[in-house]
């Protein structure tokens, strides 16, 4: 099946467009339409309570959301895709901009589409950011990028272990309350960093030097 990718209402380059794939189904939420124009994509659906911009007129598949509800725009977004049975959702727009609380909610919305069986990636022009769900080990190719962190998304992980990066870990312990997992670099030779965690799922975050 086809990936989904949510385009949300933080401001992006056109750099993004090579992210895209032809077959990719794209859901634009609120001001996040507008990103469509850098990005060089039509939108399949447009949704959004619109405090943001205004309503598209002349549309089709808008989906207007009520102002008072209890799921972000994105969410419902996460939502609507993972009862279209998408197993792969990339999120744009999603990180940065004027308001950090908008990065943090993004966050949570993709680890809950993680936890629904979804493989979910948030990706701006210098960051990538992906999910380890308990009891799987994920392989990391270092690529263009440099830096590698990882948090506890739920507070604590145990048992994790990651190799291949400068500072190793074996059967470690991450809570929320110490950031020993950030700023972590591949080590010298190494191609690959590989992380897994016995429980509590881990945040990664795969970041392009200056």
């Amino acid at each position: 099946m086809s990936r989904c990718v949510i385009i949300s209402a933080c401001p992006v380059t056109p750099e993004l467009a090579k992210a895209l794939r032809p077959d990719d189904f794209i859901i634009a939420c609120d001001a996040g339409y507008r990103n469509c124009v850098p990005l060089g994509c039509k939108p399949d659906i447009i949704l959004g309570d619109f405090d943001t911009a205004p309503c598209p007129e002349k549309q089709d598949d808008v989906i207007v959301l009520p102002h008072v509800k209890d799921d972000t725009d994105t969410e419902y977004a996460a939502k609507l895709a993972s009862e279209k049975g998408f197993d792969e959702v990339l999120l744009l727009g999603g990180l940065g901009g004027r308001r950090v609380e908008h990065t943090l909610a993004n966050l949570c919305t993709g680890l809950g589409l993680e936890r629904r069986g979804v493989r979910t990636t948030l990706l701006d022009e210098r960051s990538r950011i992906t999910y380890v769900m308990p009891g799987e080990t994920r392989r990391y190719p270092k690529e263009n990028y440099f830096f590698f962190s990882a948090f506890p998304m739920e507070g604590r992980a145990e048992g994790v272990c990651e190799h291949g990066s400068y500072y190793e870990l074996d059967n470690a312990e991450l809570t929320a309350a110490y950031p020993l997992g950030v700023s972590n670099e591949y080590a010298e030779g190494s191609d690959c960093i590989t992380i897994s965690t016995r429980s509590g799922a881990l945040v990664a975050v795969e970041t392009i030097p200056d």
